[in-house]
C-alpha cells in the first residue's frame, strides 16, 4: 500500500540526485523524482522508507510482479552454474528451452524458431534483418504513433518527434509510415464501423502513390500502440491488415514488446483477432526485468539467414532465460491473462465514472489491463491537454501512486500495474487517481 513519510524527493534522494546530475547525461529521463530501495509484487519502496503502488510496472516489464519469487530462485541458482558462455561459443539447455516454449505459447501451429536478443529494440531491429533476407525487399512500412525502440532502425520505424527523433536524423531509408487505427483521432476524419477499415484500405493507394508493394519486405505492428497512447484498434482491425498484407506477399511482424505477457487479457494481444504473425518481437515481461528479448517466427523465413548472420555477444544471456521460463510457468499456473481481465475492468469502469465528471477527459480506452485516459481542453476541438498530464502524474507522485504519461501528444495518462496487484492496492490506487483529478 501506498505511505509517504517525506515530501519528494526524501532526503536520501535529493543526495543521489545530486550525484545523478553530476555524472549521468542529461538525456537519459526518469519520470519520478526517488530512488528505489526494494519492490515487491506492485510495491515499490524508496530509499527514504516512502512505499508506492506501482501502476507503471516498469513501463511494462513487470506483469509478473516486480521480484516474483520463483523467478529470483532460478537466477540464484543459475548464478552458481554460469553467468555468460556466448551461445555462439558454447551453447547452454535454457536457450534451447526458452526457445521451444516461445514456439509453443506464441500464436499459430506452424514450426516456429526464434532468436534472442538483448532488448525490444533489438530485437526490431532483427525481426527488419530477417523480413529482408527472406523476402529479398527492402521497404519497411510502420503506423503513425508507433514506438519500436530508439537504436537507428526501431527509431525510424518509430512515430514521435520529441523527444525521440529530433535532431537524431538522418534516419534509415526504405521505412514508410500510414495511418493507424486511432479512432478518437482518425486521420481520414471517418467513423468506425461505416468507415470499414479505411485506413487498411488506404495502404492499396499507398502502393500506387507512394511505394510499389513489390518491394516491401514487411509491416511492423503494435496490436495495441504503447507509447502513442495505448490507441486501441477496433475488433477485426488486425485481420483485416494480415489479410491485405498476405495478398500483397508482406510479412506480417507483430510487435507484442508491451502488449505481450498477458498484458491485454490474453497471452499475445494479436490473439484477440485471431491474427497469427509472421514473426513476433517479444521482451519487457518476458523475463520479468531479466534483459532478453527474442524474435519468433515461422521457422522457413527465421531460418533465411545464414549462420553467423544474426545474433550478438549477450543475446539470450542464462540469467534471462531461466527467468524467462519461470515467467512462463507463472503466467499459465496463476493464470495472469485472466488476471488483467479483472484488473483492466476496475480501472477502466473507474475511469469512466471520472469521465462523467471531468470534461478533460476526452477518452477512455484500453484492452485489459493496458488502460489509459487521453486528456484534452475541449472535448468538441479534442486539443490536446499535456500540462494537465503531467500535473495529473505529478499529483498521482506525491500521493504515492507511480503512473506514466504518454501519446504523440504527451497528452495521455497510461496505467500498467502489475498482474499480481492485490484488489486493495488496485483499489488505493484508484482512490489516488480520483484525489489527484480533484486536486488538479
Amino acid at each position: 500500500m501506498s505511505s509517504l513519510k517525506t515530501a519528494l524527493p526524501g532526503p536520501k534522494s535529493s543526495m543521489l540526485l545530486a550525484l545523478r546530475r553530476d555524472y549521468v547525461a542529461r538525456g537519459v529521463s526518469s519520470a519520478v523524482p526517488v530512488f528505489v530501495q526494494k519492490a515487491s509484487g506492485a510495491q515499490i519502496t524508496d530509499v527514504d522508507g516512502n512505499e508506492f503502488i506501482d501502476f507503471a510496472g516498469g513501463i511494462g516489464v513487470a506483469n509478473a510482479g516486480h521480484c516474483p519469487d520463483a523467478v529470483t530462485a532460478a537466477v540464484k541458482e543459475q548464478l552458481d552454474r554460469y553467468i555468460h558462455l556466448c551461445f555462439h561459443v558454447t551453447m547452454y539447455e535454457p536457450y534451447v528451452r526458452l526457445a521451444e516454449q516461445l514456439a509453443r505459447i506464441t500464436p499459430g501451429t506452424f514450426p516456429k524458431k526464434s532468436m534472442l536478443v538483448n532488448s525490444g529494440a533489438e530485437a526490431v531491429e532483427n525481426a527488419v534483418k530477417i523480413a529482408r533476407k527472406y523476402t529479398g525487399k527492402t521497404g519497411i512500412i510502420a503506423l503513425e504513433c508507433a514506438f519500436h525502440g530508439r537504436t537507428l532502425m526501431a527509431m525510424s520505424l518509430t512515430s514521435k518527434v520529441r523527444p525521440y527523433k529530433y535532431g537524431f536524423g538522418p534516419f534509415a531509408p526504405d521505412v514508410f509510415k500510414v495511418p493507424s487505427a486511432y479512432c478518437y483521432r482518425c486521420y481520414f476524419g471517418l467513423k468506425h464501423p461505416e468507415c470499414g477499415f479505411h485506413c487498411v484500405e488506404n495502404l492499396r493507394r499507398f502502393f500506387v502513390a507512394e511505394y510499389p508493394a513489390d518491394f516491401v519486405a514487411a509491416m511492423i505492428v503494435e496490436p495495441v500502440q504503447g507509447e502513442g497512447g495505448f490507441i486501441v484498434p477496433p475488433p477485426g482491425y488486425l485481420k483485416a491488415l494480415s489479410q491485405l498484407l498476405k495478398e500483397y506477399g508482406i510479412l506480417f511482424v507483430a510487435d507484442e514488446i508491451q502488449t505481450g505477457f498477458g498484458r491485454t487479457g490474453k497471452m499475445f494481444a494479436c490473439e484477440h483477432d485471431g491474427v497469427e504473425p509472421d514473426l513476433i518481437t517479444l521482451s519487457k515481461s518476458l523475463a520479468a526485468g531479466l534483459p532478453i528479448a527474442a524474435v519468433t517466427g515461422r521457422a522457413e523465413i527465421m531460418d533465411a539467414p545464414q549462420a553467423g548472420e544474426v545474433g550478438g555477444t549477450f543475446g539470450g544471456n542464462p540469467l534471462g532465460c531461466v527467468a524467462a521460463l519461470k515467467v512462463i510457468e507463472i503466467m499459465e499456473n496463476q493464470d495472469l491473462p485472466g488476471r488483467a481481465e479483472k484488473v483492466g475492468k476496475v480501472i477502466k469502469e473507474h475511469l469512466t465514472e471520472l469521465a462523467g465528471r471531468y470534461p478533460a477527459i476526452g477518452d477512455v480506452r484500453g484492452l485489459g489491463a493496458m488502460v489509459a485516459v487521453e486528456l484534452v481542453k475541449d472535448r468538441e476541438t479534442k486539443e490536446p491537454d499535456r500540462e494537465l498530464a503531467g500535473r495529473l502524474a505529478a499529483e498521482c507522485h506525491k500521493r504515492g501512486l507511480i503512473v506514466l504519461t504518454a501519446g504523440v501528444y504527451s497528452n495521455v495518462l497510461r496505467f500498467l500495474a502489475p498482474l499480481v496487484i492485490t484488489d486493495d492496492q488496485l483499489s488505493q490506487g484508484m482512490e489516488i487517481i480520483s484525489r489527484a483529478f480533484a486536486s488538479v
